[in-house]
């Protein structure tokens, strides 16, 4: 009778978690498709503007570098949306999402203003003290107040996907991302090209205004980029304004006036939020600045394994965005034993994907690294650090989506702690002694001492937050914590 009540129960219990994991996958999906549009836009201007020259890719690469970071720390910040939006939706109190929407986007007016006015007025004074050849500062200024046109309507284009990701629609984000992408591509190519890259495409059959256009090289890259970002924005705007799904909320009908209580809640989730995210792009950034001085075949390499492996990290990442909608929903119903459900189930399912992503690495690393390089030195050392990746990538997935699970909790302060700690101590500090050596002690390792940094950072993460979740999870569960300072 026992074994036979034990056997119901782990049925019972496996129903749930494939059930459970069908409604995650549902809403990560999409998400993916969207990151995975999103990064496409990034590697199409690289690969454009290095079809025009090595200056014009100089300059794109060089300009990115500072305005991505600060788009993230924004976008980051107005991520905090989404866990407000899905709680009050899974607590069937639609009347409260517009309010906090509309905050949002008060927020966003100011953050995305305040972002293209800090890259207009501190480019040029950043790229002398960076001792930024003129050349390229020249054209990389140009490309950047470009871009910064565009920064506002990424901020409100964010702010709207938050509100449709917390209300369980996570597909627009995909078909806007596509748009974004369809508008980006022949942007790119007849502002970066001119009435010259026409010709060569159309010949005897361009128009002859087109064959007039000047070739604007990078600087028409950020022009096209900006396009893209504001037609992203519109897009969203008259989705989320025609589609039924978003009637019962009546977002467009009539604009609520700053709160500062919502404004405050909205910034006490968000901002730790944009901190963390800011921490990790800038650790990454200054891992590539610390490994220059091991000369081209060593950057070539980390580059190479830097890539691929984002790439595949995009559907645990996507997880993790999912699972905060989830745990949220579940939260906002006001079942605390189910959300621990959820974000543990999300956690195991997490795993798997990172599973998954290992065995394509283990089973394709030698035929990639043949399409980024035909330098053999680079390909060897690119694949031995995909190998080291595949702990790389277990350590990543488990830590983005219990960072996941915390957010769909509100609990953002303490993913920011750990987030500085993890990633800058154990990570960059353990990296760059590993990488250094210590004199009289041990020689360095080099790059793979920084990537064994890497390894050690994201796992000290996985397992803080994975405490944090644990503690979090069961304090409201055995009701130790009430419901509502999270549902509130």
């Amino acid at each position: 009778m026992a074994r036979l009540s034990m056997a119901s129960f782990s049925m019972t219990a496996l129903a749930r978690s494939r059930t459970e994991g069908k409604q995650l996958l549902r809403l990560a999906l999409p998400i993916c498709g969207a990151q995975l549009a999103q990064a496409g836009m990034s590697t199409v201007d690289v690969i454009m503007a290095g079809r025009a020259s090595a200056t014009d890719l100089a300059a794109v690469s060089v300009g990115a570098s500072l305005w991505v970071p600060l788009m993230l720390f924004m976008t980051g910040t107005l991520i905090g949306l989404t866990p407000i939006v899905a709680q009050h939706f899974g607590a069937d109190k639609k009347a409260l999402i517009r309010p906090s929407v509309h905050q949002a986007l008060w927020v966003a007016l100011v953050l995305g203003c305040a972002a293209a006015g800090l890259i207009w007025a501190l480019v040029e004074p950043v790229f002398r003290f960076m001792d930024v050849p003129p050349h390229v500062a020249s054209l990389s200024t140009g490309y950047l107040h470009a871009v910064a046109f565009g920064i506002p309507g990424v901020a409100f284009y964010q702010t709207l996907r938050a509100y449709s990701d917390g209300m369980n629609h996570t597909r627009p984000a995909l078909w806007i991302s596509l748009i974004g992408l369809g508008v980006n591509v022949p942007c790119n190519y007849v502002l970066i090209y001119g009435g010259a890259g026409m010709t060569a495409l159309l010949g005897d059959y361009t128009p002859a205004l087109l064959t007039s256009l000047p070739a604007l090289g990078a600087v028409g890259c950020g022009i096209a980029t900006a396009l893209a970002m504001w037609v992203m924005c519109g897009a969203m705007i008259m989705y989320t304004h025609r589609a039924r799904a978003y009637r019962g909320v009546s977002l467009w009908s009539k604009p609520a006036a700053p709160n500062r209580k919502l404004i405050f809640e909205l910034l006490h989730i968000g901002l730790p939020i944009g901190v963390a995210i800011f921490a990790e792009v800038t650790l990454f950034t200054l891992i590539a600045l610390f490994i220059a001085g091991y000369g081209e075949v060593v950057v070539a390499a980390h580059q190479v394994a830097l890539n691929f492996t984002s790439l595949l990290f995009m559907l645990p990442l996507s997880l993790g965005m999912a699972l905060t909608v989830r745990v949220s929903n579940t939260l906002g119903q006001g079942n605390a034993a189910h959300a621990r459900f959820v974000a543990w189930n999300g956690v195991g399912l997490s795993l798997g994907a990172a599973m998954i992503n290992n065995m394509i690495l283990l089973a394709t690393a030698s035929w990639v690294v043949t399409l980024y390089s035909s330098n053999a030195e680079v390909q060897h050392l690119a694949k031995m650090l995909m190998y080291l990746a595949v702990i790389h990538q277990i350590s990543d997935a488990l830590q983005v989506n219990m960072a996941g699970a915390l957010r769909g909790y509100k609990d953002t302060r303490i993913i920011m702690a750990i987030t500085l700690f993890s990633y800058w101590v154990v990570g960059l500090g353990g990296g760059h002694l590993l990488g250094k050596g210590w004199q009289g002690v041990f020689e360095g390792l080099g790059v793979y001492g920084y990537w064994i940094g890497l390894i050690a950072g994201l796992t000290v993460a996985a397992s803080l937050l994975g405490l944090r979740l644990n503690h979090i999870s069961k304090a409201l569960n055995n009701g130790k914590r009430p419901l509502d300072t999270v549902t509130e």
